[in-house]
């Protein structure tokens, strides 16, 4: 209940620098200005998780929304980022990426009890079968997270093999002290902006 309400508390802090950017969005990209990832959650349940809009493809949109939903685990999901995106369009959006804004409205599912500000990153259920295996079980048995172990030791640059061992090692060594020493982790990993993209 306390990881809720301080989430609450600091996406209303957040709130007007959120409108701000948003509108910049929908300047920039003529779209809306936020986007839903179809994701699997806790126990395998459908997240639909909120990012601020950082790529777009120079089309405007046909209909105003506030929020876009997008395709349903499609291959792409399986290719890893890399760095200068061609579909990252702005310096705006990169930044956004960088210091990892685009990334605030999940908060929102902090508060609805979906996602936790500590745990593994939510991904598709091809990326679960793909990386994950047998330790599937494991990796679903904890609520999602805005930032885990592995955004704090490498983010982007890691693979995906990287990132499942650190993500299987934060389920399987779980303590109030790693969780908040990979929160008090994530601000400065976050400010830096190093690794990510």
């Amino acid at each position: 209940m306390g990881e809720r309400i301080f989430a609450g508390v600091l996406l209303l802090l957040l709130s007007p620098a959120l409108a701000i950017i948003a509108a910049v969005t929908v300047a920039l990209s003529r779209r809306c200005p936020f986007v839903a990832h179809c994701r699997v959650g806790q126990s395998g349940k459908t997240v639909w998780v909120l990012k601020l809009r950082t790529m777009w493809d120079g089309t405007a949109s046909s209909r105003p929304a506030l929020v876009e939903k997008l395709p349903l685990d499609v291959p792409q999901n399986l290719v890893p980022k890399i760095a200068k995106d061609p579909r990252v369009k702005s310096r705006f959006a990169a930044t956004c990426r960088r210091y990892s804004v685009d990334e605030l409205p999940q908060l929102w599912h902090v508060i609805r009890g979906e996602m936790a500000l500590i745990g593994p990153r939510p991904l598709t259920w091809s990326e679960i079968h793909r990386y994950y295996g047998s330790a599937a079980d494991e990796f679903l048995a904890q609520r999602p997270g805005i930032s885990g172990l592995w955004q704090v030791r490498g983010r982007s640059r890691l693979t995906y093999r990287q990132r499942r061992r650190l993500d299987l090692f934060m389920i399987r060594q779980w303590s109030l002290r790693l969780y908040l020493r990979i929160l008090f982790a994530t601000v400065p990993a976050v400010l830096v902006g190093r690794n990510a993209w």
